[in-house]
């Protein structure tokens, strides 16, 4: 009867949802308090009982029940119970699920850390949730049940996709989605802002670290899944451009412009238009990502499934969203405040412009994605959208960020005089032509993307500098640093790390295909590789040939090497199964090709990444800097109601 409460969990849960999309709404247009109040309980059992059917669905994994037709798809008697876990969430339907128990927590969350807000804007944000958990738990139970029947019972499953069967799918599905679904929470708010009419700064306040928290969540979702492409997939690369990628990145694009402009709305009260927009649009992102995961108009290893049905399901959803939203917006920008002037030269400036190229970015990407799906349905040919143009465009956009970034600390609220950049200026001038200089005696196959990466950081660096020695010499003590200047400077300190890695590896890395036979050395780079062969190996649900290869740096061995090629006894496939020496300058990257004859050679790939973890522990930072600025106490001061004010 597991699967049978599983349903019963689901359906309670779709209940719950309904009725916190509409009385605590209907409470807060007639100012009843008591329908109001429902908004919390609704938002907790809600949540338990998509815990209970969660915790229902991995009981099933574990126990291995082949007769639920999700557990039979992508489960095996041979599967280790690690991955019976992950395989939860390996397919559609139960990621589905994962994805609206997160929406759960999320709305559990706001629900319980919202006590010092007006109880009308917990009733309101709390049911625009409600509605949004409505649409997703109708999609899982209508279209995409994970707890379905199939009879008689398969006498084994088919197996979790062997790409799946890795540890850095136990923890990269849960925290991108942690990011796509915070979002909602923005979203909410800005919501819940133009139902009530008072475009005011309150409410970003109260969504500040909401979105700050999400956003982070999906950065270091986004770096985790690039980690797992670079050592999981064989081919080196730690981004691709492919559209499924594309999907998570431009909601994290839009996120970004977000959070910027959440911090003139609520210090200045500008920019309130944009603020509303980029909440709407960060969110509709994320549901447009979802669409193309799971409507099966695109072929990609992150895809999960292919049924149109559930394609039409989404795309409608997201019609009503982003239409709804945008009619709502039209018809409430009447009210908002015209924006206070600023000089041409002044913070708000920075930050338009750097909100300009954010979502000048994001639609970049979204063109690119969509275009090839918009040639194919529209019978003009197939056309391909790759690394050259995402590359040359996303360079070309972000420039103007990375260069200006340094005086954004810096510059005043409203005017600025151009000569207090000066000494940044200096600063950051000096730090370049230093990194230039040492670059130049240290960096012997360095190219001009090489010091442009050097460069790039060394700006970053000094802009973040001059402004840490400018608060410890002039701010008063105990007010030098707030969490969100800290929060700031840490994600842009990420920032000019990750823009360091991705300039140094894309310039340095070398890549050499090789035919080794054991005992075989090559060099690449300084560095010398013997092939000694390989061995047959056994896991628990596979057979593989397994190599070794010593490398060596001079005569010193510094690594060796086991990458495997495991042939899975479920479904047949064979996987490559990399190994890898890092460091946090440089990657050793080995991978097994096929076998080339009978005297025993093998084709290997090997890979020097330089500085490649700089990426991901530049995502890390950003990731702290989101989760510090979150942090900050001004967001949890209670604002008081102008009535309050008032009396």
């Amino acid at each position: 009867m597991i699967a049978e409460l599983g349903q019963i969990a689901l359906i309670l849960a779709l209940i719950m949802a309904l009725v916190q999309a509409s009385l605590p709404m209907l409470g807060a247009a007639r100012n009843d308090a008591a329908l109001m109040a429902l908004a919390r309980p609704t938002a907790y059992a809600q949540l338990l009982f998509l815990t209970v059917a969660f915790a229902l669905l991995t009981t099933l994994f574990v126990v291995q029940d082949f007769s639920v037709l999700y557990v039979a798809r992508n489960s095996n008697s041979l599967l280790p119970l690690a991955y019976r876990f992950s395989a939860v969430w390996g397919g559609h339907e139960g990621s589905l699920l994962l994805w609206v128990l997160i929406l759960g927590i999320w709305t559990g969350a706001v629900a319980r850390l919202s006590h010092a807000l007006p109880q009308p804007v917990v009733a309101r944000v709390l049911a625009v949730l409600g509605m949004v958990s409505v649409g997703f738990l109708l999609f899982t139970a209508l279209t995409s049940n994970p707890f379905d029947r199939v009879l008689p019972a398969w006498p084994d499953g088919n197996d979790l996709n062997p790409l799946l069967q890795d540890p850095g799918l136990i923890v990269h599905p849960p925290m991108l989605y942690t990011g796509y679904v915070g979002f909602a929470v923005a979203f909410a708010f800005a919501i819940a802002a133009l139902i009530d009419g008072r475009l005011d700064e309150r409410w970003v306040r109260w969504a500040r670290p909401w979105t700050n928290v999400a956003w982070g969540f999906l950065t270091i979702g986004i770096a985790l899944g690039s980690w797992w492409a670079y050592y999981e997939l064989g081919w080196g690369g730690w981004w691709f451009w492919d559209a499924v990628e594309n999907a998570s990145f431009m909601p994290w694009l839009v996120g970004t412009a977000l959070i910027h402009s959440q911090a003139v709305t609520e210090k200045r009260g500008g920019f309130v238009g944009w603020t509303l927009l980029l909440a709407i649009a960060a969110f509709s992102l994320s549901l447009l990502g979802t669409f193309l995961v799971r409507s099966g108009v695109l072929t990609s290893v992150h895809s999960f499934a292919s049924d149109p049905g559930r394609g039409i399901f989404i795309l409608t959803f997201l019609l009503i969203v982003v239409g709804g939203s945008l009619l709502l917006y039209a018809i409430r920008a009447p009210r908002i405040a015209r924006e206070k002037t600023s000089a041409p030269v002044s913070r708000e400036t920075l930050l338009l412009i750097n909100n300009l190229m954010f979502t000048a970015a994001a639609a970049m990407v979204l063109i690119g994605t969509l275009a090839p799906l918009m040639f194919e349905a529209l019978n003009l040919g197939k056309i391909s959208v790759g690394p050259p143009y995402f590359g040359f465009q996303f360079m070309l956009l972000m420039a103007p960020v990375a260069l200006l970034m340094p005086f954004g600390p810096f510059a005043r609220w409203g005017s600025e005089n151009l000569g207090r950049f000066l000494p940044v200026l200096r600063v950051g001038l000096s730090a370049v032509v230093l990194a230039l200089e040492l670059a130049a005696l240290l960096g012997e196959r360095f190219t001009l993307k090489s010091y442009l990466g050097v460069a790039a950081a060394a700006w970053v660096f000094a802009g973040i500098g001059a402004f840490v020695w400018m608060r410890l010499r002039s701010a008063p003590k105990g007010r030098r640093f707030t969490a969100e200047m800290l929060g700031m400077s840490l994600a842009h300190f990420g920032l000019g790390v990750f823009v360091a890695g991705v300039l140094l590896v894309e310039s340095l890395g070398v890549e050499k295909d090789v035919a080794m036979v054991p005992g075989q050395t090559v060099e690449a780079v300084g560095y010398r590789f013997t092939f000694n062969g390989v061995s047959n190996v056994r896991g628990p649900n596979y057979e593989a040939v397994r190599g070794e290869v010593n490398v060596y740096d001079g005569d010193r061995l510094i690594a060796s090497l086991h990458p495997e090629k495991r042939n899975y006894a479920a479904g047949g496939q064979v996987m490559t199964e990399t190994a890898i020496s890092p460091s946090l300058v440089r990657d050793i990257y080995v991978a097994l090709g096929e076998s080339l004859g009978n005297d025993g050679s093998w084709a290997v790939r090997l890979y020097i990444k330089p500085f490649i973890r700089w990426i991901w522990l530049g995502a890390l930072l950003m990731m702290a800097g989101g989760f510090v600025t979150a942090s900050d106490r001004r967001f949890r001061r209670h604002t008081p109601e102008p009535t309050e004010q008032a009396a």
